[in-house]
């Protein structure tokens, strides 16, 4: 096996916190023609993926009032939730981010609604940004 060629951080998806997918789907899929993409629900919420270029967008619904974004809705409504970058080597990020002193919300990596490997920084060391990290 010959090692990738690395290909750049690069914005990934942005995930936008909705009250009702139901009612915020027909803007983005009807109006502005995003193709939906399969992905899986994650931290209790239901996630539907819209193709904008290689970012997705991803429409996250609180399945639960006391999901991460059951809290964000109820805190500061619908909107931008968060942005993730894809990494070339996750793990080596990661350990550039605890040496630059920045808090980490997932110490080590778990798996993502696309089923690759994750792990979000705390807005308070990110100068206010959820910012979620991920394998390529």
């Amino acid at each position: 096996m010959t090692p990738s060629t690395p290909r750049g951080t690069r914005v990934s998806h942005i995930g936008i916190a909705v009250e009702a997918i139901a009612k915020t789907l027909p803007l983005f899929r009807d109006v502005l023609g995003l193709g939906e993409v399969d992905l899986d629900d994650a931290d209790g919420a239901r996630i539907v993926g819209l193709s904008a270029g290689e970012p997705l967008v991803e429409l996250l619904e609180a399945g639960d009032p006391d999901s991460p974004i059951g809290r964000f809705v109820a805190r500061r409504g619908a909107g931008i939730h968060h942005i993730c970058f894809s990494v070339d080597d996750l793990d080596a990020t990661l350990d550039r981010c605890r040496r630059a002193g920045i808090q980490l919300i997932d110490d080590q990596p778990r798996i993502g609604a696309e089923g690759k490997r994750i792990a979000f920084l705390h807005p308070r060391s990110t100068g206010g940004v959820l910012i979620e990290l991920s394998d390529h």
